[in-house]
């Protein structure tokens, strides 16, 4: 006899297969708090056709000083559990970086640890914009990396000044938007501005941003929409060439 429901209960795969922004590691930011969580996590990240994770930890002053050897340390216990339990997946890390002194710090000891090609994925503050960002971005690629600033479409300081948005994108700074915020799970307005961003052509990387199993059954969720079969071939794919 045929299933008919079965296919409701499978998500559609993404339109990439390689994540460039979660937060999977273990015990070290606000993502994943242990190592049988971040292997849950992967597992259902496989089940969206991801096959290549870059995990990216945060790094931010005074709430997670992340180091190399900190994620390092956290992404060997992951993969030697992936090892154990013959789940094969590519995972390596960079971070997130705030854009704040640590992160001025780490550029100048030399320790930031960029994605393959020298991409380097940077996130703003929520409360405002860095008042020297333009000259940073510029600074950044004077050094050779390649930066692409994370979810811009959640910057709520945008939302009225969305020149912004050309004036970063056109001068050579990549924009990654979140999956979730295309789901509607940080709310309309960046639901809105994240549509804006895709029909502008604006986005260059999609991420899942994913923390744990509450953000996973939302993309899961939207993934069996009509919503995301109408957007699905829209969105870009750069994720697969980095």
């Amino acid at each position: 006899m045929f299933n008919f429901f079965k296919k409701k209960s499978e998500p559609i795969q993404l339109c990439f297969n390689t994540d460039i922004h979660c937060h999977v590691l273990p015990g070290i930011d606000d993502g994943s708090p242990d190592v049988a969580t971040s292997i849950e996590l992967i597992q259902r990240m496989k089940s969206w056709g991801i096959t290549r994770i870059i995990a990216t930890p945060h790094v931010t002053q005074a709430s997670f000083e992340n180091t190399p050897n900190t994620m390092a340390g956290a992404l060997n216990a992951v993969k030697e559990q992936l090892k154990n339990q013959n789940i094969n997946i590519d995972i390596t890390h960079s971070a997130e970086y705030r854009i704040d002194e640590l992160f001025l710090s780490h550029l100048n000891d030399g320790i930031i640890v960029a994605m393959p090609n020298n991409y380097l994925l940077v996130e703003n503050s929520f409360i405002q914009e860095p008042w020297n960002l333009d000259q940073l971005l510029f600074d950044l690629k004077v050094k050779g990396y390649k930066p692409i600033l994370a979810h811009p479409e959640r910057y709520m300081y945008y939302f009225n000044k969305k020149d912004r948005y050309n004036t970063i994108h056109s001068t050579g700074t990549k924009l990654q938007l979140n999956i979730l915020s295309i789901a509607g799970h940080y709310g309309k307005d960046e639901k809105n501005i994240a549509m804006e961003l895709i029909e502008k052509g604006f986005v260059d990387f999609i991420g899942t941003d994913l923390h744990n199993h509450r953000h996973a059954d939302a993309i899961e969720a939207f993934l069996m929409s009509k919503d995301y079969r109408k957007i699905k071939d829209k969105l870009p794919l750069l994720n697969n060439s980095i």
